[in-house]
């Protein structure tokens, strides 16, 4: 029944916040409501609501599942947007994975399955 699941996360600054998402992570903006944010890249959406309390962002994130994982970290590489402790890496739960801080400070972690398993 279930289908998909967007993240809402945390942004403290609207325009910086679009820069971000469109020039560092190439998504597609769609909207702006108040501050209210919705992004899509492939078939995921991700939507921000705003605070200026910066504790939040600081403690919130989202995992995203993928394909073509090495392609995506170089490219996310190159816009200098990895996470110093977040490079690529095979985890033990049969994840290849890293991690991105966005602007406002959100973590969200990009995998793909190694498993094996479906």
């Amino acid at each position: 029944m279930l289908q998909t699941a967007i993240p809402i996360l945390a942004s403290l600054n609207a325009d910086e916040t679009i820069k971000f998402y469109t020039e560092k992570l190439g998504f597609t903006f769609h909207n702006n409501w108040d501050g209210y944010l919705i992004f899509s890249k492939d078939d995921i959406q991700i939507h921000l609501w705003p605070t200026t309390d910066e504790d939040i962002p600081k403690n919130t994130g989202c995992y995203v599942r993928v394909s073509q994982v090495d392609e995506l970290y170089k490219a996310y590489q190159e816009q200098n947007v990895v996470h110093p402790n977040g490079t690529l890496k095979d985890m033990p739960w049969g994840m290849r994975q890293f991690s991105i801080l966005d602007n406002s400070g959100n973590i969200i972690h990009f995998g793909e399955d190694i498993s094996g398993e479906k």
